[in-house]
């Protein structure tokens, strides 16, 4: 039986949820997003078998981390331990919000990983399948709902001919879209797009999902019509890492330390639940001019830290943070921090208590 997970710790009545898997026609598509997508056809001939489909991933973003760049390599994230990857699966129930109805969505169980989007093109002939394997790893629930991951490509299939070198195994298939011509006239032709959401479902669900979708059509009994599909393509990759140093006041008697935090960590969050002494008593409300612990509300500035070395890792301060830190520019609000901006790596040094420090110290040079 597979376990669902919901977001908010709450206990939730599946018969609440509903998954279906019939194609539903759409008007256009818009991919999760908004990546950026450019191919070259894949020819089913041997003349082009070398050619490939040029791929941009979509990035998802989770708390804290903000955009990355289209172009940065996530490979290195990649996970190749088959059986880790396995056993990171799980699905979240995904509570309501004004813009997205209660939803069902693949996570993962370990903090030091994330479900990452990779959105693939292929191309397939009529009467050629996908020529993916799958293989269920969770599921046996009356409503369809499991996980069921990519085990391999069938040698010479269309996937395997368009998206050898992109997929792997262990990826999971989250929908499949495809785009059908219904007629022509002259310059203008009707397209009309279909959508199969694979997404937690168990093998049965997924196949049936599949095989509903419009089949390529032969035109004037001629087979070498190729239909063009998006595999929108979850993968479990592992989050990037910042180092972070911290340099404590003498009059904390601490020793300096180093704590290892993951790209999207709220860096006050973190060095709290790490055994951080960060609250300065010497700091005061940015709203009344007293002392007191707003509690990660960014007005008492008390998680104040001073930034000595790689900043470029952060998240960018916005206004009401540099308005209320104008006269320490290097300083930042941890509650308002997040480490890893962008889905970088690096290593970052702060100085923890910075009031404390005393404008005479080395450090303020």
């Amino acid at each position: 039986m597979i376990q669902m997970v919901s977001d908010r710790f709450l206990s939730f009545s599946f018969a609440l949820v509903a998954i279906s898997c019939v194609i539903l026609p759409i008007a256009a598509f818009v991919p999760p997003h908004n990546p950026s997508v450019a191919t070259h056809r894949c020819s089913s001939n041997s003349a082009s078998s070398n050619t490939r489909t040029v791929l941009f991933e979509a990035p998802v973003p989770f708390a804290g981390v903000g955009p990355r760049s289209e172009w940065m390599d996530m490979s290195k994230y990649d996970v190749d331990d088959l059986s880790l990857i396995e056993a990171q699966w799980r699905a979240n129930i995904i509570a309501k919000t004004i813009d997205t109805p209660e939803r069902i969505a693949l996570g993962c169980n370990g903090p030091s990983f994330f479900v990452d989007t990779l959105l693939v093109p292929i191309r397939r002939k009529a009467g050629e399948g996908l020529g993916i394997e799958l293989q269920e790893i969770a599921g046996g629930r009356e409503d369809g709902l499991g996980i069921t991951v990519i085990m391999g490509l069938v040698e010479g299939g269309c996937a395997e001919r368009c998206a050898g070198d992109v997929i792997r195994a262990g990826d999971s298939i989250g929908s499949i879209t495809v785009k059908q011509t219904l007629q022509s006239t002259g310059n203008m032709s009707e397209e009309e797009t279909y959508v199969a959401v694979t997404e937690c479902l168990g093998y049965d669900a997924t196949v049936d999902a599949i095989l509903g979708l419009p089949q390529p059509s032969e035109k004037g009994g001629e087979s070498e019509v190729e239909q063009e599909l998006m595999l929108s393509i979850k993968r479990v990759r592992e989050k990037p890492r910042v180092k972070v140093n911290l340099r404590y006041p003498p009059s904390q008697n601490e020793p300096d330390s180093t704590i290892d935090l993951y790209a999207g960590e709220n860096l006050r969050l973190a060095m709290l639940v790490r055994g951080v002494k960060l609250n300065d008593p010497l700091a005061k409300r940015f709203d009344t001019k007293s002392g007191g612990n707003c509690g990660a509300g960014g007005l008492c500035r008390t998680c104040a830290v001073s930034v000595l070395r790689g900043g470029e890792v952060l998240n960018p301060q916005k206004i009401s943070e540099k308005q209320m830190l104008e006269d320490n520019p290097r300083w930042r609000l941890a509650c308002k921090a997040f480490v890893g901006y962008g889905m970088q790596e690096g290593e970052i040094t702060l100085q923890v208590n910075p009031r404390q420090w005393g404008q005479d110290s080395e450090e303020w040079s």
